[in-house]
């Protein structure tokens, strides 16, 4: 890579070119700066070219820049199965969380779910207006959403 070519938001890749090596750790890098004498960068990926969050801010020499190779940007390229399995991981979080709102208020949380009944199957017991019956549904949802959300 030449120095002329070099603008903010480009991303590098250490290559192992250039007579002393490359000046940084493997990873991408974002350029965040260039100056005349020096190139800013922040490590935004890992050696396999995954996203990482490390803050690491590093100046090379513009000298040096013949030891980095253009790179692709990191983001958003995991693989389908990774980000499925994040997914499910953040799901079961969320599950958890949900419950312990629930069991923090016990009580309201058995009413909550006693109107939920009560409105579901409430027409098999009672002799009331099925719109009755809708609004008591609807009002322990809410409880029951209000009550897991709010843990």
């Amino acid at each position: 890579m030449t120095d002329d070519d070099i603008a903010v938001s480009d991303h590098l890749r250490p290559s192992g070119g250039g007579e002393a090596g490359p000046p940084v750790e493997p990873g991408v890098y974002r350029v965040v700066g260039v100056g005349d004498s020096s190139v800013t960068l922040l490590r935004v990926g890992d050696a396999d070219g995954y996203r990482v969050n490390t803050g690491e801010v590093t100046a090379v020499e513009r000298d040096s820049l013949a030891a980095f190779d253009p790179a692709d940007s990191p983001d958003g390229n995991r693989p389908l199965g990774e980000k499925l399995r994040r997914a499910a991981g953040t799901l079961g979080w969320n599950v958890r969380a949900f419950v312990a709102g629930l069991v923090a208020r016990p009580l309201l949380a058995a009413l909550a779910v006693a109107l939920v009944v009560v409105g579901h199957q409430g027409h098999r017991v009672l002799s009331v207006p099925e719109s009755w019956l809708t609004a008591v549904y609807f009002l322990g949802v809410l409880g029951v959403v209000y009550l897991g959300a709010r843990g």
